[in-house]
């Protein structure tokens, strides 16, 4: 049994700036949230959770590059595959289990550039080193539309887990580990909040809490909240205007985290009732 907890939700490359923002806020009012036992990291978060769980100050990290450079292989989406995602991934009266098999088979049928490209324009946005002890990492297998949590050990390389985890279906291509085709955790849960059971204090950072159904599952955190001290922090208006419509913009990667610092100031009271000074 942990302490703490930090869940770091699903969000693109502006829900990573909101994620950095909120910690860089939180912590210049007083409360340090990267001192965490357990951290969870789902898409964006695990990216977030990579540069935390590594000892990245969060003012650093917010420097990464979050535009596509002359190396960086093109996003180019497969909107006719990812408006079926879109569509399942909302419907709240299919089995969990049959939508993500379906999401997955849609995600290996996408045409959306090749996997190694891809990966290597990830891994140079993170820290070099082992796999932080703290840090768990979550994806769906795009093959049989099981989730995964990788720790240290899960013996599966980190960047290839952090890829695996923001590979958004039909938008990004699968990552292969082990021989298996991973996708974005989000598929399974915008959040994967469960997996910090363990804790009895945990803070979740949802991105997508206030734009998406799966952003952050009201039964997860629930079921969660019956055996742990838990808050939930999502964007507020004025965050969700600087974040804009557009989750993989990188232009909006310096307003989101200015909006999210502030926010996070504000927010410090109600997080500091909860986590240990």
């Amino acid at each position: 049994m942990v302490n703490t907890a930090l869940v770091l939700g699903a969000g693109g490359i502006t829900g990573i700036a909101w994620q950095l923002g909120i910690l860089i806020g939180l912590r210049e009012a007083g409360v340090d949230l990267t001192d965490a036992g357990l951290i969870v990291g789902t898409s964006a978060g695990s990216v977030t959770g990579t540069l935390v769980a590594s000892g990245i100050d969060p003012v650093d990290g917010a420097k990464l590059e979050a535009r596509l450079g002359a190396d960086d292989p093109p996003i180019s989406p497969d909107w006719a595959r990812g408006s079926q995602v879109f569509a399942l991934l909302g419907d709240e009266h299919r089995d969990p289990a049959s939508i993500r098999a379906r999401v997955g088979q849609l995600a290996l049928e996408a045409e959306v550039g090749a996997e190694e490209p891809y990966v290597e324009s990830l891994t140079r946005r993170l820290p070099p080193g082992g796999w932080p002890a703290r840090l768990t990492v979550t994806a769906v297998s795009a093959e049989s539309g099981e989730p995964v949590a990788w720790t240290r050990y899960s013996n599966v390389p980190l960047h290839r887990a952090v890829a695996a985890s923001c590979a958004v279906p039909c938008v990004f291509p699968t990552v292969t580990i082990d021989g298996v085709r991973y996708m974005d955790g989000g598929v399974r849960s915008g959040t994967n909040a469960d997996l910090a059971a363990e804790a009895s204090r945990v803070v979740v950072l949802a991105p997508l809490a206030p734009v998406r159904m799966r952003g952050a599952p009201a039964a997860e955190i629930d079921a969660l909240r019956q055996r742990s001290t838990v808050v939930l922090l999502a964007p507020d208006a004025a965050v969700l205007a600087a974040l804009g419509p557009n989750v993989l913009d990188p232009t909006r990667w310096e307003p989101a985290i200015e909006a999210a610092t502030e926010q996070g100031r504000g927010l410090a009271g109600e997080v500091a009732a909860v986590w240990p000074g």
